[in-house]
């Protein structure tokens, strides 16, 4: 089975940001996107034999945001051990507050730079690939 992390990030600029901080980092997972809730859905749907060892998910996305998407994963028998990670610019305490109401495991705010970017991935990686369902 392949190792990999599901990103649902709309804005490829990020994704591109991500991916790149992965492998600067040396972390081999494969990061899987998606453009939006419905994508993810669909995604993990389709990967029922081979589920993702966590997912990050951005909040401000078209089709199905965030919190709907993370909702749905939690309220699924299969999805809701696989860790959610909210992966967002938003720092409203109010929208953190609703994401761990909903189930998230955690809430990463995006950083403003590149450097602090990685720093970010390898907290990411050290925390969630060794308490994911899949490792």
């Amino acid at each position: 089975m392949t190792r990999y992390i599901l990103a649902a990030e709309d804005n490829v600029a990020d994704q591109v940001l991500l991916e790149t901080a992965f492998r600067v980092k040396g972390y081999q997972e494969k990061l899987a996107f998606v453009t939006n809730g419905l994508e993810a859905i669909e995604f993990l749907n389709n990967a029922s034999h081979n589920l993702p060892l966590f997912i990050l998910l951005d909040l401000n996305m078209p089709k199905k945001d965030g919190i709907q998407t993370l909702k749905e994963i939690k309220e699924h028998a299969v999805f809701r051990n696989i860790p959610v990670n909210i992966f967002s610019i938003t720092s409203s305490g109010h929208e953190i507050n609703s994401c761990y109401e909903a189930g998230a495991n955690s809430y990463i705010i995006k950083p403003n730079s590149f450097d602090a970017l990685l720093d970010v991935v390898e907290g990411i990686h050290k925390y969630w690939i060794h308490t994911s369902a899949g490792a």
